[in-house]
């Protein structure tokens, strides 16, 4: 416990056994005069070169000046403190030029503190600290292009477009920042600015926050990689659902413009888009996504990525909202479940996709018979496609979307067709078929025994024809999967 919260203890508990009693309001009167007694006296010992914390590294804003009521504004008395612990003796490091703080704290002590500017780590860098424990609530002069904390070095450069570039540019570098925590607390933007921002920092945890009222981004992390999101709730509007507002939310969520990134446990519950991924390898898991419908133009994930997504999205819920990929290159999608006719649209920007694999998940829609899986080929038609996999995917009232599929014909006669067009992904695509062919025994002296062959492969139509008429039942299978470099002999 620090030397504050004592005070403010032993006034209380002195207060309580005197008479006549006194409001909560005087207590927190007589606390701020004592406080400010010692904030004195701790500035006196600075100015004799004692060290502040007194050896510890647990560092408390409202110690230089903070105000936990959030009538004043505390961004100077919280970055005060942010300094000093970034100050903290050390002769250990972690990654090259990056100082080990020792799990050095800055702890908010459950305050609601007004912030009229953003939150800025030391521009030198440091790592192994963590902030914690209160609430950060943007002023109504709040700039409007900024983040409540911002994680980020002068040092870091612009970040090249392309993905492969960005990784290969922050390795020569550096990176600034590691193993910072953000944990247990509450981002208030107030419609002015954004969350958090994190830049070129490595190993970053942002856990159980809580981030509301943004209209830029909740979280945005441009640079370095291994920033996890984990236990968190965000969302512009507070809301449950059914908001009377919910087509005009705007801002995005969470914008991972890096690599290498989890967010798991997260719910977003207003946004046009819930999740940007501008960066590859990134993993999603356990997110909830009811941020805006796809009938108001909202979007639960948006892979932005054309060429490189290496996504991976498993265990989601797609609540009346989708998923868009562009160009997607080993992209899979699992064991989700997509509520009110949330589905997966692939678009194409330069006609490319590989790698796909959209199985195992449940589909329920509202009978209006929208796809669960969806080409966007508004730019351009996909013209190089390989080992895509849809399939083994459930729906209630959505039209079932597949790469394989599989059907019985029968009757009597010397041709059957078996037309996949309603069922199968990619339009005039089969690169493998199978087929039987069964004869019933019939009275009326129809032969049992007669030649059969397919006899056309085309459009996503299988023909079947036989030499003579027969009672057949035949069953057909078809893929539209390819091998690398394998094309189809059916065109």
């Amino acid at each position: 416990m620090n030397l504050t919260s004592v005070l403010f203890l032993s006034l209380l508990f002195a207060s309580a056994s005197a008479t006549p009693r006194v409001s909560v309001s005087e207590y927190y009167a007589r606390f701020k005069n004592r406080a400010a007694i010692h904030r004195a006296a701790i500035h006196q010992q600075s100015k004799l070169g004692i060290d502040k914390s007194g050896g510890g590294k647990v560092f408390y804003p409202v110690e230089y000046g903070a105000d936990p009521t959030g009538q004043n504004d505390s961004s100077d008395a919280i970055m005060s403190a942010l300094a000093d612990a970034f100050k903290v003796k050390s002769d250990n490091v972690l990654l090259p030029g990056i100082r080990d703080l020792g799990g050095v704290e800055i702890d908010l002590q459950g305050g609601s503190f007004k912030i009229s500017k953003p939150i800025l780590f030391p521009a030198s860098g440091g790592g192994n600290v963590l902030i914690h424990g209160g609430s950060l609530r943007a002023s109504d002069d709040f700039p409007t292009d900024r983040r409540l904390i911002e994680l980020w070095s002068p040092s870091s450069v612009k970040k090249p477009s392309n993905p492969f570039a960005q990784i290969m540019a922050q390795q020569a570098q550096g990176t600034f920042y590691e193993d910072v925590t953000m944990r247990d607390i509450m981002f208030d933007a107030n419609f002015r600015g954004g969350g958090i921002l994190v830049i070129d920092s490595v190993r970053t945890r942002i856990d159980n926050v809580f981030i509301a009222h943004f209209m830029t981004d909740g979280i945005l992390v441009e640079g370095g990689h291994e920033t996890f999101i984990t236990d968190s709730f965000v969302g512009q509007h507070i809301t449950a659902g059914g908001d009377p507002g919910e087509r005009n939310f705007s801002g995005t969520a969470i914008n991972l413009a890096s690599n290498d990134n989890i967010v798991t446990d997260v719910a977003v519950f207003s946004a046009a888009i819930g999740v940007l991924l501008r960066g590859p390898a990134n993993i999603l898991t356990g997110v909830h996504c009811y941020n805006k419908a796809t009938g108001f133009g909202g979007v639960g994930i948006y892979v932005k990525l054309a060429g490189l997504a290496q996504t991976r999205i498993s265990n989601s819920y797609m609540d009346w909202t989708g998923i868009i990929a562009e160009d997607p290159v080993q992209f899979h999608v699992t064991n989700g479940f997509f509520l009110g006719d949330g589905n997966i649209v692939l678009k194409s920007v330069s006609g490319k996709m590989h790698g796909v694999n959209i199985v195992d998940n449940m589909f329920a829609g509202n009978g209006q018979g929208v796809p669960i899986v969806k080409l966007d080929e508004t730019v351009t038609k996909f013209t190089e496609v390989d080992q895509v996999v849809v399939d083994r995917n459930n729906v209630i009232k959505m039209s079932l979307i597949s790469t394989v599929g599989q059907m019985v014909v029968s009757g009597v006669g010397k041709k059957w067709v078996a037309d996949f067009s309603p069922l199968l992904l990619f339009p005039g695509r089969i690169n493998h078929v199978q087929y039987s062919f069964y004869t019933k025994a019939r009275a009326s002296g129809l032969k049992r025994f007669t030649a059969n062959a397919i006899t056309s492969v085309s459009g996503n139509t299988v023909v079947v024809e036989s030499k003579q008429a027969v009672d057949a039942v035949v069953s057909v299978s078809v893929d539209q999967n390819a091998n690398p470099g394998e094309t189809s002999l059916y065109v």
